[in-house]
């Protein structure tokens, strides 16, 4: 049984970038604990493995070279405050830029 589940630091729309890597993105979806395959997990070396009792992130991600979907665990996030423009091509799907944040469109729906 996982340990008591804690609340998100990032809410969906929060800029974040990689403790690690050199990439950034945007909240698109969390995840309360581990949710993808075994062999996903197993295929982080086991020095720098996360746990899976922490929330993870569905990102909209971008690094110099191209755009892509990134999965992370939360103790590898940070805050963004860079303020650069971001340029992942599916933010207008999901999101509306309001105030320099990123709002989710479906959050708007009402």
């Amino acid at each position: 049984m996982p340990k008591a589940m804690r609340e998100a630091k990032f809410p969906v729309g929060a800029v974040v970038r990689h403790r690690l890597f050199p990439f950034r993105g945007i909240v698109f979806d969390i995840d309360p604990v581990f949710n993808s395959t075994e062999e996903w997990w197993q295929s982080i070396p086991v020095e720098m493995r996360p746990t899976k009792d922490q929330p993870y992130y569905h990102l909209l991600a971008e690094n110099a070279e191209t755009e892509y979907i990134a999965y992370v665990s939360e103790q590898n996030l940070l805050v963004d405050n860079s303020d650069k423009p971001l340029r992942h091509p599916q933010i207008p799907e999901l999101f509306n830029a309001v105030d320099g944040r990123y709002v989710a469109t479906f959050l708007n729906a009402h």
